[in-house]
């Protein structure tokens, strides 16, 4: 197919592109800013078509000419464009995530083309127990503006009329067999503050778990559903771990870890932000506070839809992975790799 991907340049859009690549397909891949279309292992990939695009601007920035030449050369869009950051100006998300995705399917529409755009599973909001791949349940707030922001823009694709399959991947982290991953963007920012010490005390729920999931999961995912988009069309699919992590066992992993700090977690009713160091409270504002709520709730996402159309489920996210996960972001340098004299603290 001719594929036109959106994001290209992101973590998830560049491993989607080299595999599409990979699989025969003609791929443009929409870039701003950042020019490098990288696979997760950091290599370029061969063979895309570079596009520039901006989503904040009307019609992306382009002439009539360009914009009709666009919609017709192509037959699939990939949206994968998305400011990911917690916290983001509300302006911020709505221009690219809400109006950019707007810009995005009024191409689509003028080509005719069909549509897979990709959300986050976490637009259920701050609620607990199944999720199912449906539109969501709107008696739950957002922990967040880019969750809110990622919701607005699925009800602009279901309401658009165009051909379109939704996905939605959980907590992206690195890939199962290596733990690898190409940048340490959104939640890693916490893990290295909590893992060195700087952060000690998370508020969390004794029985809140967190979804992650491995990106060669999702990506292959991505392009079966790209590959087959004329059956995976109307319906929602979660690419999900199946097995999200405890946070019980996330912190009791970084304790087996010598040269780690596991953090203690405390009631959110009882957690005091006031009786922090200075230095920690400022930490836990500015970085892990944005996550908290990730540590409070325990969503399970059903993936029927995703496991049905694919024909896999996502290899186990156990205690194995997530030490993969630890001792790739140790050789990269985010968390130390030596011994550490910080100790596991009792929970106060």
């Amino acid at each position: 197919m001719k594929i036109l991907l959106t994001g290209a340049a992101g973590l998830l859009g560049g491993e989607v592109a080299g595999r599409l690549v990979d699989r025969g397909h003609h791929v443009t891949a929409l870039i701003n800013r950042n020019r490098a279309v990288r696979r997760n292992d950091g290599r370029l990939v061969e063979g895309v078509t570079l596009l520039d695009g901006d989503l904040g601007r009307e019609s992306l920035g382009w002439n009539e000419a360009m914009w009709q030449a666009v919609a017709g050369g192509h037959e699939l869009i990939v949206h994968c464009a998305a400011v990911t950051q917690f916290d983001a100006a509300a302006a911020v998300h709505r221009a690219i995530n809400v109006d950019g995705t707007a810009r995005v399917l009024a191409l689509a529409r003028a080509g005719g083309m069909k549509f897979l755009h990709v959300s986050t599973a976490y637009v259920c909001g701050t609620r607990d127990g199944p999720v199912a791949e449906d539109p969501r349940d709107e008696r739950y707030p957002f922990a967040n503006g880019y969750e809110a922001s990622k919701a607005q823009a699925e009800a602009l694709v279901r309401a658009s009329g165009i051909a379109a399959a939704v996905a939605r991947p959980s907590v992206v982290v690195g890939g199962w067999s290596s733990g690898a991953i190409r940048s340490f963007d959104t939640i890693y920012a916490a893990f290295r503050l909590i893992a060195t010490g700087r952060v000690r005390v998370i508020p969390a729920h004794p029985h809140a778990t967190i979804d992650f999931v491995p990106i060669d999961h999702v990506t292959a995912g991505l392009c079966d559903l790209a590959e087959r988009i004329d059956e995976a069309a109307g319906r929602t699919y979660h690419l999900v771990s199946g097995g999200p992590v405890p946070v019980e066992l996330l912190r009791d992993v970084i304790a087996s870890v010598p040269h780690l700090v596991a953090p203690t977690l405390v009631d959110p009713a009882r957690f005091d932000i006031s009786a922090l160091p200075r230095s920690e409270r400022r930490l836990h504002a500015r970085v892990t506070g944005l996550y908290a709520n990730y540590f409070q709730r325990d969503p399970r996402f059903d993936d029927g839809n995703a496991r049905a159309f694919i024909g896999r489920a996502c290899p186990p996210t156990d205690a194995a992975f997530l030490r993969r996960l630890i001792d790739f972001a140790g050789a990269a340098g985010l968390v130390p790799s030596g011994p550490s004299r910080a100790r596991v603290r009792a929970a106060p």
